[in-house]
């Protein structure tokens, strides 16, 4: 399932769990934003297009960052005049996390948090067993020189 939304004046192709820079949008780190403007939802064999939106559909999506691009130089000059300026620019930008698509009204479907819960203990012992087995390999005994 994906979905095209609008924002910023441009047009991203999204689904779940991608991860997109786009114009500056207002939210901490880890705000949740819902983008109302869907353009085309495509779910399997169905397509949805809206005229020029789909009423009802949203994306929700998780702020990961607020940052800068890369520094734009401007640079005017105007031949045998001796007029030159230059100017900079850097954009502010969000880099969102898309965390669910939904076609009708209703709330995009969110990760349950129990299921994040589960995972945490299984990669601490995970972590655990390797630095009991780093620690036992540096315990060995040192061989006998010949």
């Amino acid at each position: 399932m994906y979905a095209v939304v609008k924002t910023g004046g441009k047009q991203y192709r999204v689904s779940k769990d991608d991860k997109i820079l786009v114009e500056r949008l207002e939210g901490e780190a880890g705000a949740s934003i819902q983008l109302d403007n869907v353009m085309m939802v495509v779910d399997g064999e169905s397509v949805t297009v809206g005229t020029p939106q789909i009423a009802g559909a949203s994306v929700a999506a998780e702020v990961v960052e607020q940052t800068r691009g890369p520094k734009i130089i401007i640079f005017r000059r105007k031949r045998r005049k001796n007029h030159r300026r230059t100017q900079g620019h850097r954009q502010d930008l969000t880099l969102l996390k898309i965390t669910g698509i939904s076609a009708d009204g209703k709330a995009p479907a969110a990760k349950a948090p129990a299921a994040k819960a589960e995972a945490k203990p299984a990669a601490k012992k995970a972590t655990a067993k390797k630095a009991t087995k780093k620690a036992a390999a540096k315990k060995a005994a040192p061989k006998a020189k010949a």
